[in-house]
């Protein structure tokens, strides 16, 4: 069924469970195009579209047709792509885009894209007259199982990443994996690293089931997805319902970011994609894991052998020891100066934890080029 259907198909509605903020994730095929999936949402006579220059030639019209029996005017913003985009002055054309229509603060703001978009829709959508709502419509797999759940919005900074932001829930997110068809292989690829993650932080069962069945995954099969999408966006709700604000628990869901981060800065935003530099940071932190006592050597390599197999980075860039140490400290999860690392405590189970300085220089001097 293509994305422009007038029926959509839901195969699975995963709820985020936030009280008053609660939330559904719908997970189908067809549903970008249809007027059913945007029922029940705010009332407004304006809606705007974020979205960015590559996604807007595949799907923007088709999702504008399938708003406008829902709002009596249709607003589009197109940022420029890339995660080098992601910064001050990109999200100022969303507010130019609000204040240059007379946007009211019961508009709804629509991301139509990846996770850059979301991100920047999302923290727009939380400054906007201190908050108007919005709506999560993402067109990557890494969006769809991670960045487009929880409500954390932000943009980069250039001495560090997504570290001016806000917390704020989106009134919807809409997962249609039709839009995954078109996604470059580089760019599935990167998005394959945020479902990997769920296996060893939280559901070993899952990680078993992706060993089985990553060829059907880079296929692209659609059974393999959506169970994929599906079972990453209930672990996902199942902990930020725990912790929405990250203030314990939802720090797990960081596992590899640490690491990840230090090479997106270090090297530029966007050289490497995020699910790029997190899927080699996940190797950098299995590997502090195991220096510091917690899983063994076999967990660490069959760990690494199925993100290497995702086509995914397992070596990082050669920045040095003391370039990714600056860099970490100015990670959200520092406390005083301390490195705070998400590490794997048992298979299937995350926490955070400081780790010694050495340590930590020899693991980036084991895994980088």
């Amino acid at each position: 069924m293509s994305a422009a259907s007038h029926e959509p198909s839901v195969l699975h509605e995963v709820a985020i469970d936030l009280g008053d903020r609660s939330y559904p994730i719908r997970i189908g095929t067809g549903l970008l195009g249809a007027f059913g999936t945007w029922s029940g949402l705010p009332r407004s006579a304006a809606a705007l579209v974020v979205t960015n220059d590559t996604v807007a030639p595949l799907y923007l019209e088709a999702l504008c047709l399938a708003l406008r029996p829902h709002y009596a005017t249709v607003h589009k913003v197109v940022l420029p792509d890339g995660e080098a985009h992601k910064d001050w002055q990109t999200l100022n054309r969303i507010f130019d885009g609000l204040l240059g229509h007379a946007c009211d603060r019961k508009t709804v703001l629509f991301a139509l894209g990846g996770g850059v978009v979301g991100d920047m829709t999302g923290f727009a959508a939380a400054c906007y007259m201190r908050g108007v709502p919005f709506v999560q419509v993402p067109t990557t797999l890494l969006a769809q199982v991670d960045s487009s759940v929880g409500g954390k919005t932000a943009i980069n900074h250039p001495l560090g990443k997504n570290m001016v932001g806000a917390f704020h829930q989106p009134a919807l997110v809409v997962c249609d994996l039709d839009t995954l068809v078109t996604l470059p292989d580089r760019e599935f690829s990167a998005g394959l690293a945020e479902v990997i993650k769920y296996g060893p932080i939280a559901d070993m069962a899952f990680l078993d089931w992706i060993e089985a069945h990553l060829g059907e995954l880079l296929r692209r099969e659609s059974q393999a997805v959506a169970h994929a999408v599906r079972r990453s966006c209930e672990i996902k709700a199942w902990v930020v319902g725990q912790d929405e604000r990250e203030a314990g628990l939802r720090a797990i869901l960081n596992f590899g970011h640490t690491f990840g981060h230090a090479i997106e800065a270090g090297l530029g935003y966007g050289e490497w994609l995020h699910g790029e530099a997190v899927g080699c940071g996940m190797v950098m932190a299995l590997q502090l894991s195991q220096r510091l006592g917690l899983v063994d050597a076999g967990f660490v390599e069959r760990l690494t052998r199925l993100i290497e197999a995702a086509g995914l980075p397992v070596r990082g860039p050669a920045l040095g020891p003391d370039r990714y140490l600056e860099l970490m400290r100015l990670d959200k999860k520092s406390e005083a100066g301390d490195i705070r690392f998400v590490v794997i405590e048992a298979p299937g189970r995350a926490g955070v934890r400081a780790a010694p300085e050495a340590l930590v220089r020899d693991v980036v001097r084991h895994c980088t080029a």
